[in-house]
C-alpha cells in the first residue's frame, strides 16, 4: 500500500492537531491502537470554505470573550481574529492558483427560521444587521462563490454539493467556525460525500478552547486531516507543482 504521507499534498508527520491539553493519555492509546487517524493527504483540485467568518462571530474589534459578547452574543470574541489572520494566508495561496473559494455564511434569521435552533440558542435570533457582514479582511472577492445557509452544515439546504461538482472540486479546506458546531457538521458531510478533506487548526475557532480542542482531536481521528496552517500552505504549493509537472 502506498503511503499516503509521501504522496503531493499528503500531510507530513507528525500530520495531526488538536486535543492539547484536553485528551488523556488513555484515549490516545486507545484511538491508536484502533487505527484510526490516518492522513488521506489531499487531492488535485482543492476549494476553500470560509465559513461564517461574519462580525456576528468575531466582533467589529478584537476583544475578550467577555466583552465580545455584549456586541454580539454568538461572537467568539478575540480568538476568532487570531484566526481570521490565517484565513488570509490561505485566501491568498487559493486565489494566487485561481482554485475555488466559497463562503457558507447564516443568512439573516427571520422569525420563521427560529425552529430548534432558535429554540436552543435564542440569541441567535436577534444578531444585529452589522453582524452578518462578512469581515473585511476575508471578504468575498469577485468570482467567489456564496452560499447562504440557514442550518449548521453547509450542506445541508444549499446548492454547495452542486457548486463543487460543477468545479470538479475533490478537496475541501474548511475555515472558519465554530470548530464544534458549522466546521463540523460540514466537515462530517463533506467526508461522507467522500471529499478528502483538510482543517488548518488555526483558521477555526471557537468560543470555547476545551470544546475546540476535543472537535479537532475527532475530527483529526475520523474525518479529515489536521494540521496548521503553516503546514497546510506548503501542502498546496506542492500540490500546484506536482499538477504543473502532469
Amino acid at each position: 500500500m502506498t503511503d499516503p504521507t509521501a504522496q503531493p499534498g499528503a500531510a507530513p508527520a507528525p500530520w495531526t492537531n488538536g486535543g492539547a491539553g484536553v485528551i488523556d493519555d488513555t484515549t490516545l492509546r486507545r484511538y491508536e491502537s484502533a487505527g484510526f487517524g490516518r492522513p488521506t493527504g489531499l487531492g488535485s483540485r482543492p476549494a476553500l470554505l470560509v465559513i461564517d467568518v461574519q462580525y456576528r462571530t468575531v466582533g467589529t474589534t478584537p476583544q475578550p470573550f467577555e466583552e465580545a459578547v455584549k456586541e454580539f452574543p454568538t461572537s467568539c470574541g478575540e480568538t476568532g481574529w487570531a484566526a481570521v489572520g490565517n484565513i488570509v494566508a490561505l485566501l491568498g495561496a487559493f486565489r494566487e492558483n485561481h482554485w475555488p473559494v466559497l463562503y457558507p455564511h447564516v443568512a439573516p434569521k427571520k422569525d420563521f427560521d427560529a425552529g430548534r435552533l432558535g429554540a436552543k440558542v435564542p440569541g441567535i435570533m436577534h444578531v444585529p444587521a452589522r453582524g452578518y457582514d462578512f469581515v473585511a479582511e476575508v471578504a468575498p472577492a469577485d468570482g467567489d462563490v456564496l452560499v447562504p445557509k440557514r442550518h449548521p452544515s453547509a450542506f445541508f439546504g444549499t446548492p454547495l454539493t452542486s457548486y463543487l461538482i460543477e468545479a470538479g472540486v475533490d478537496t475541501l479546506v474548511v475555515t472558519g467556525c465554530t470548530t464544534s458546531g458549522c466546521v463540523r457538521a460540514s466537515v462530517t458531510d463533506a467526508f461522507s460525500l467522500n471529499f478528502h478533506v483538510a482543517v488548518p487548526s488555526d483558521a477555526v475557532y471557537d468560543r470555547s478552547p476545551v470544546v475546540h480542542e476535543a472537535n479537532l482531536f475527532d475530527m483529526a481521528q475520523k474525518y479529515a486531516d489536521v494540521s496548521t496552517t503553516a503546514e497546510l500552505v506548503p501542502r498546496l504549493t506542492e500540490l500546484r507543482a506536482a499538477r504543473r509537472t502532469r
